[in-house]
């Protein structure tokens, strides 16, 4: 029996890789549960279905939900209990048990049973959930594979993952900040045992992760992952190419007939909301109605300013919709976002979108040329850009253009394909 050389293997292993791969995502949540991670998820499975790669996966079984399914775009979605669904009152939405930041051992388990089963060649993680991923590899699993974790927020460093502290952004980590802060945000017990054990995790992703993407420069620097030992690269959330095609505008009951501002996204504090609020109310007679869609809370004041409506989560293709009528897009974060895809949305719609100066906002709108950016927690000069636009419809064109141009680098077919050479490295190193 001959064996190949070590020239003759590398060819193999290069050819095997350009070829079909054998991708499994890991995600704490996955549709028909959506947020900004969930729908990046989805859209780059599909995408690299579409570029012929078989692509499963594995998230948490909540309510409403079966443990198979097979989507029409060929996608395999394993959903498993986990040890976090039993732990539901800790949180503070029980239909959202994120993940915990050790290894969830009811997860671990099933993972490695599917892991075995599957066989992938890849299996890249999205944020905690990478942490049992870990735990099987580091336990001897007899398949082997390699492990790409996706940072979608500061999660490697920060426990609450916002990189906020009394409100403002955070220094950096460091157990004296990082143990009250944690215990305000989850409670002294399970704040505590946060905090102690994400660094702990660091250590051993660093040792078990083959590869790190960060979806902003923000979120690798201030995740540390310049300064690991594991290589990484900075890859943004994207937007399926789709978006950029022309869409008839059709009436809609929940959209004024002529000029609206519009916010889509979680109606709560971190998000900009009260800051927006005060913006608009601040722009005095003669404003245009702002329609605000998201999930509700309890930041939301009783009293909004006159022109105000509320609306709980919409389907996609509406908010879309709503985008591609309104006359300003607004994202008025204060945390850091790490990659908001709202910002993308706007963009692709061909609508100005006014945001934030800071966190991945910064890589993805250029201030005057695809978008304006103001100081997060600025209602005034929040309030100033709006004006600004809501008075010169050709400034609001050039921008509309300008971040229409800019969102060609944040589609799908661009950064899927980054993704999959990333693949390609670990599998080939």
């Amino acid at each position: 029996m001959t064996h190949p050389t070590t020239a003759t293997q590398g060819r193999t292993d290069r050819d095997r890789v350009t070829r079909t791969l054998r991708v499994l995502m890991l995600a704490q949540f996955f549709p028909p549960d959506i947020g900004g991670e969930e729908r990046h998820v989805l859209n780059l499975a599909t995408e690299l279905v579409r570029r012929g790669h078989r692509v499963s996966v594995a998230t948490q079984l909540l309510p409403g939900t079966e443990p198979y399914e097979e989507l029409d775009s060929g996608i395999r979605v394993h959903r498993f209990a986990s040890t976090a669904m039993r732990l539901a009152g800790l949180y503070s939405d029980a239909a959202r048990p994120h993940h915990l930041p050790v290894p969830d051992p009811a997860l671990t388990g099933a993972l490695a049973t599917l892991i075995e089963r599957e066989r992938p060649d890849v299996v890249h993680a999205h944020n905690w959930i990478v942490n049992s991923a870990v735990a099987v590899r580091r336990g001897r699993s007899r398949h082997p594979f390699k492990l790409v974790l996706t940072l979608h927020d500061y999660s490697n460093v920060c426990a609450t993952k916002r990189m906020m502290r009394a409100g403002v952004p955070c220094d950096g980590p460091g157990l004296a900040r990082c143990l009250p802060c944690a215990a305000g945000h989850f409670g002294p017990a399970v704040g505590t045992a946060t905090a102690l054990s994400v660094p702990v995790m660091r250590r051993w992703k660093n040792h078990a992760v083959d590869h790190i993407v960060s979806v902003s420069n923000a979120v690798a620097d201030r995740n540390g992952v310049p300064g690991s030992p594991v290589p990484s690269s900075v890859i943004p959330n994207f937007v399926p190419d789709r978006l950029l095609e022309a869409h008839p505008q059709t009436a809609d009951p929940d959209l004024p007939e002529g000029d609206f501002l519009f916010f889509a996204g979680d109606l709560i504090r971190d998000k900009g909301v009260v800051v927006l609020l005060d913006a608009y109310a601040a722009l005095g007679a003669g404003r245009p109605p702002l329609i605000m869609v998201g999930r509700p809370s309890p930041d939301v004041p009783a009293r909004l300013p006159s022109g105000v409506r509320l609306h709980q989560q919409w389907p996609h293709p509406k908010v879309m919709a709503a985008f591609r009528r309104s006359t300003v897009a607004v994202v008025p974060s204060i945390v850091p976002d790490s990659c908001p895809t709202t910002v993308l949305e706007a963009m692709a719609s061909g609508r100005p979108v006014v945001t934030t100066r800071t966190g991945g906002m910064v890589d993805m709108v250029e201030d005057g040329v695809s978008g304006l950016l103001v100081p997060p927690g600025d209602s005034a000069a929040l309030a100033a850009a709006l004006r600004r636009l809501l008075a010169d419809p050709h400034l609001r064109d050039r921008l509309g253009a300008g971040g229409r141009e800019r969102v060609l680098q944040f589609t799908a077919s661009s950064v899927a394909a980054r993704v999959e050479n990333v693949y390609r490295e670990v599998c080939g190193a």
